[in-house]
């Protein structure tokens, strides 16, 4: 080998100082707001202290086992040594077209229109980026939110705005000339359980296309339905035809996800659906960064998709468990939002002269753990979300607690 010329020679630093190594530029601070969770260590100490252990309602993480039927399917998938494909097998993307067809009432989907995902969090956080929402566009998403609606927005320079989805976007003060890209649509919501109907959702939808701005429905818990009218009637989704109207699917996507109807929260398994261009584009972007749902996990997606049975007991399981706490935390003196009718969570209040965290703090005293309504918005002031993910026997403990004369004493204001 001929030895570098004087101009070929490249200097290398062999300095480590402070000023060179580690880098002065890396890693740059993302505007994210502080982790929420974070902020309960104190209440979960103490809520650990209780003589008969702790009951955690705060974070909405299935606890119940996952269904035979699923871990069959994931066991005999695998055996996968290649690489699955970005838009998932064929029999992945038939399950979920007559899954919907079936259960959701959006009938004529096709292959272009479906993708499986790597759970619907990384789709709530991705999107923004994946469909090219950049710095002045706005992201419109509900007041009492999931907090990664906002993340989303954040993670590629757009700007973050809560809105009432439950009332009419003429009323949302949203500026004519104002830049929006997305909306941002959550029913059942998280965590206030409110519902959507499909005039509601036909209304944001028409307000959205005149701006020129796609919606995204986050519709999770959308199996999970408690009282009138979506007790008997399906709860209506982004893709049904009485809300895109003439111009159909035209920039809706929704998303689904079995974390909570099958227990396969640890599974990572769910999908979007919904307009064929922005489905494409979802996908391009997927298929340069390696996003690829594990075959035996589609496999196990198959499986849950096409089975109800085990999705009626795992309901009926929540029902009993959300009928107790109700009651127990009615005699305490909180109370449920009366819209909240849906979903995996109560959205409680106590007196006026209590804020979120002196709930949280009341909870602990029982040695239960709840989630501030201020990690959701400013709408969650003076609230706590009770979710209905811990075990029965826990439940009942709770239940227990809340029922006596300190829980009424601690909820007095």
């Amino acid at each position: 080998m001929r030895p570098a010329r004087e101009e070929e020679s490249v200097p290398v630093s062999t300095s480590t100082t402070s000023e060179t190594y580690p880098s002065p530029h890396l890693p740059r601070r993302l505007a994210l707001p502080d982790f929420p969770w974070d902020s309960l260590r104190p209440y979960r100490e103490r809520a650990a202290e209780h003589p008969d252990g702790v009951v955690d309602l705060a974070v909405g993480t299935p606890v119940d086992p996952t269904p035979e039927i699923a871990r069959t399917a994931l066991s005999a998938a695998a055996n996968a040594p290649g690489y699955p494909t970005t838009v998932g097998a064929p029999v992945v993307r038939a399950a979920i077209i007559e899954w919907m067809k079936r259960r959701r009432g959006v009938a004529g989907l096709n292959d272009a229109e479906v993708i499986p995902t790597i759970g619907s969090k990384e789709s709530v956080a991705l999107l923004p980026l994946h469909l090219g929402v950049g710095p002045g566009d706005l992201v419109l998403h509900p007041r009492a939110a999931y907090p990664t609606y906002d993340v989303g927005a954040r993670l590629v320079g757009a700007t973050p705005v809560p809105v009432d989805t439950d009332a009419d976007p003429a009323t949302w003060g949203v500026a004519d000339d104002a830049r929006v890209a997305v909306v941002w649509l959550n029913s059942p919501g998280n965590p206030d359980g409110h519902v959507l109907d499909a005039e509601q959702m036909a209304r944001i939808v028409a307000w959205a296309r005149r701006r020129g701005a796609i919606v995204i429905s986050d519709e999770c818990y959308a199996e999970l339905a408690w009282e009138a009218p979506w007790d008997a009637e399906p709860i209506p989704s982004l893709l049904d035809p009485r809300i895109g109207g003439e111009a159909g699917r035209s920039g809706l996507l929704a998303l689904y996800s079995l974390s909570k109807q099958s227990n396969l929260a640890g599974y990572r398994a769910a999908f979007l659906a919904g307009d064929a261009d922005l489905v494409g584009a979802v996908t391009e972007v997927r298929k340069h960064t390696g996003m690829l749902v594990p075959t035996p996990v589609q496999a196990a997606l198959v499986a849950a998709l096409g089975d109800e049975a085990h999705m009626e007991v795992q309901k009926e399981v929540y029902r009993e468990r959300r009928e107790i706490l109700v009651e127990a935390t009615t005699a305490a003196g909180l109370v449920n939002d009366p819209a909240s009718v849906a979903g995996l969570y109560l959205w409680l209040k106590g007196p006026e002269s209590m804020s979120a965290y002196d709930l949280v703090g009341s909870f602990a005293e029982l040695g239960i753990v709840v989630a501030p309504g201020d990690f959701y918005g400013e709408a969650g002031a003076g609230r706590v979300r009770m979710s209905l993910t811990d075990t029965d026997e826990r439940v009942q403990a709770a239940a227990q607690r809340l029922r006596s004369p300190e829980a009424t004493a601690l909820f007095a204001g």
